[in-house]
């Protein structure tokens, strides 16, 4: 299998790669347009700031090339937000696959910490990510800014208010948390994912 990861100034890629190879796959780090549309899927994960990212992927072409993808696609942490249209972080248009806004974490209490960091649990789950789960799969998460429920909302998690722990539209897919950082349930999601290419 034809697996590419979207190569951009983005924090965080390389353990998205190892976490393929533990599944036997080896990925192909690329900004290629031509390799990137031949692809069978292609994951858009990483760590990063809004503004300067969409930046750079406007300088290289990648947000139409993106958003014109016909193959499954994975958005990761700011992956998943990027897919969004606009992001209260810098102020940012985004690639607008989901129409909904990235909203910043606002504490409500003392205890309330932003980032977003650690274990938490997925609920609501629906669609082919989550093939065969149940109730109460903990993933992780390291985040300041989250994608409101929204119908494109496959998955729910709850941090100061309930958020789209994960997206789904079309070919487009996306998590909020991290799969490569979330031991057993995070591998059969990425195994769920690369399914949906055969």
């Amino acid at each position: 299998m034809n697996v590419a990861i979207v190569k951009y100034n983005a924090g965080n890629i390389r353990s998205v790669a190892n976490a393929l190879k533990r599944l036997g796959i080896t990925p192909e780090l690329t900004d290629d347009a031509e390799r990137l549309s031949k692809a069978d899927c292609v994951l858009f994960p990483g760590q990063g700031e809004a503004g300067s990212t969409m930046a750079y992927l406007k300088s290289r072409g990648l947000d139409r090339l993106i958003c014109g993808l016909k193959q499954p696609v994975l958005g990761i942490c700011i992956g998943q937000q990027l897919l969004c249209r606009h992001s209260e972080e810098s102020d940012t248009e985004c690639l607008g696959v989901f129409d909904v806004e990235v909203k910043r974490f606002q504490p409500m209490r003392h205890e309330d910490k932003v980032p977003h960091m650690g274990w938490n649990t997925l609920s609501g789950l629906r669609g082919d990510l989550f093939k065969g789960f149940g109730k109460d799969e903990f993933v992780y998460f390291v985040h300041s800014y989250y994608v409101p429920v929204n119908p494109c909302t496959s998955a729910v998690t709850e941090y100061i208010v309930p958020f789209s722990a994960a997206l789904h539209k079309d070919n487009f897919y996306a998590t909020q948390f991290h799969p490569e950082k979330s031991g057993s349930v995070g591998e059969r999601i990425l195994k769920n994912f690369l399914d949906l290419a055969l």
